[in-house]
């Protein structure tokens, strides 16, 4: 879903004094696991404070205007309990509705592709554009041509991709990565966007201020010189239908639009589970999609389109049906919740971690807490060598994010789930600090007196900590811990010796 203006709706408010932008992530080789844990990233982003000013700002500013859409809606919940039943349903019968949805696009004179993964994706999408003699293309914002990483495929193959959507084309021209699903440029401010267009955008005006409706004119001039000269377009959807073999695009520019009319061929790259069975389905999300991601009461645009109509639009569909991984995530009875996501972030703007470490900490496309269950379960990421399998535990497991989410998935649920997995995957073996750690830990909480004896050895620590009553350091090896954390001041009074306490009083009356 795209967004009106990108960041600068959102942090239009920020100021920066330096004219300069940092060079946020660079470009990966795989957009679905780069870098390193999300520890280390989260350490590395955390230093950034000027990002971490640009999104408690913005994130602010979206939860407000949702809470205030939210609160219109008398049949909110019943609206919530009826999308998650239509994705539960799809998911029942996923392989019946893509049958019925290639059907129907064929039948209405569209061309359906099956990808298995990313490499047979952008085989297919560079076989089309090399049969059209196309040079460049024009594309709508679209996560699941990011997760296949097709703009720098088609670049190593002579071809320029342009993006249209505001924001990302800002992280296009700052050779950055987007960090948030539906605003991607949400780590910039209005004076590093300027930076940027005016470092990278040849035709950007040259007295350009920070001024958003100025940035807008720049975006919007730069663009329709693309619009008009490309013949070929790419996009992903929001949903597809498979009663009518019909996919849509919601967002709030424009942008969409023109590249959804104006070129001779559109190729549409879609994810196996964007899917509903009747187009009555539409009414449902398109009441919930709106107010959760942007905290609009409904999109500026909204694009539907089945195969193709002599005089009207593009005259050859494409439409590439993409698993890559999905299949796997589907076959969890658990996980597989994580397929309902219908992209609108609500659940990144609510999470206390995204809002403090950035959607970069999570070293892929999807970050946040959808991110978290999404990403290892399309990579089968559970070895602990291996970056992505970190990502459950990026969690307080708050349950903030399930509260949210607008098609109920009980992402909290699927967290604690993904974590027992990885548990599970790594047993066996040389143990680890930790290992030991939970193997004397067990031999404590797992024996009342035990128990009970360290529980008054910890009042010991009361001494060391400090009036807010924390403890910031403590030595090895639980230093492992206060690294990072700090350990609340062990209570002048037990529970035990409260409870203890109470039974004599009652027993003396």
């Amino acid at each position: 879903m795209a967004t009106f203006l990108g960041i600068p709706k959102f942090v239009s408010g920020l100021k920066h004094n330096a004219d300069q932008w940092e060079v946020g992530q660079p470009l990966p080789e795989d957009t679905l696991r780069w870098g390193s844990s999300f520890p280390q990233g989260a350490a590395s982003t955390l230093r950034n404070s000027q990002m971490r000013k640009n999104l408690g700002h913005a994130t602010h500013t979206i939860r407000s205007k949702r809470n205030l859409r939210v609160l219109e809606m008398p049949d909110w919940e019943d609206l919530r309990e009826s999308a998650s039943a239509i994705k539960h349903e799809t998911m029942s019968n996923l392989p019946e509705l893509l049958v019925q949805m290639e059907e129907n696009v064929t039948k209405r004179g569209g061309i359906v592709h099956w990808a298995r993964d990313a490499a047979e994706a952008n085989e297919i999408i560079l076989s089309i554009l090399r049969e059209k003699q196309v040079e460049e293309v024009v594309k709508v914002k679209s996560m699941v041509t990011q997760e296949i990483n097709l703009n720098e495929f088609l670049d190593s193959h002579g071809i320029k991709a342009w993006e249209t959507d505001l924001a990302e084309m800002i992280v296009q021209l700052g050779k950055d990565m987007p960090s948030h699903l539906v605003v991607p440029a949400i780590h910039r401010n209005r004076s590093e966007i300027r930076e940027i267009f005016l470092r990278e955008m040849a035709d950007a005006p040259k007295g350009l201020t920070a001024d958003p409706r100025e940035l807008a004119m720049a975006a919007r001039a730069h663009l329709r010189a693309l619009f008009l000269k490309s013949k070929v377009a790419i996009s992903g959807s929001n949903m597809m239908i498979s009663e009518t073999g019909t996919l849509s695009v919601y967002e709030s520019e424009g942008n969409g639009r023109m590249c959804l009319t104006l070129p001779e061929t559109l190729i549409s790259v879609v994810g196996i589970e964007k899917m509903v069975p009747r187009f009555q389905d539409a009414e449902v999300f398109s009441q919930l999609l709106p107010r959760s991601a942007t905290g609009e009461r409904m999109n500026p645009y909204t694009s539907f389109w089945t195969g193709v109509t002599p005089g009207d639009g593009p005259q050859e569909f494409h439409l590439i049906l993409l698993d890559n991984g999905r299949s796997k995530a589907l076959a969890d009875e658990v996980g597989r919740e994580a397929l309902h996501c219908i992209r609108c972030a609500a659940c990144l703007n609510v999470c206390p971690v995204y809002e403090h470490v950035g959607g970069h900490a999570y070293n892929s496309i999807y970050p946040g807490p959808i991110g978290a269950i999404l990403t290892p379960q399309l990579l089968e990421a559970t070895d602990h060598h291996d970056p992505a399998a970190s990502l459950p535990f990026a969690s307080t497991l708050c349950g903030a994010c399930g509260d949210v989410c607008p098609v109920k998935i009980d992402i909290p649920g699927a967290l604690v789930h993904l974590r027992h997995r990885y548990t599970e995957a790594n047993r066996g073996g040389i143990p680890n600090g930790w290992d030991v750690a939970m193997k004397a830990s067990s031999k404590v909480m797992s024996n009342g007196h035990r128990f009970e004896k360290a529980a008054r050895m910890a009042k010991l620590g009361r001494p060391i900590a400090g009036k807010d009553e924390k403890i910031s350091a403590l030595p090895w090896p639980v230093s492992a811990w206060t690294r990072n954390k700090d350990v609340p001041a062990p209570p002048a009074q037990s529970f035990r010796d409260w409870y203890n306490e109470e039974q004599k009083k009652g027993e003396e009356k």
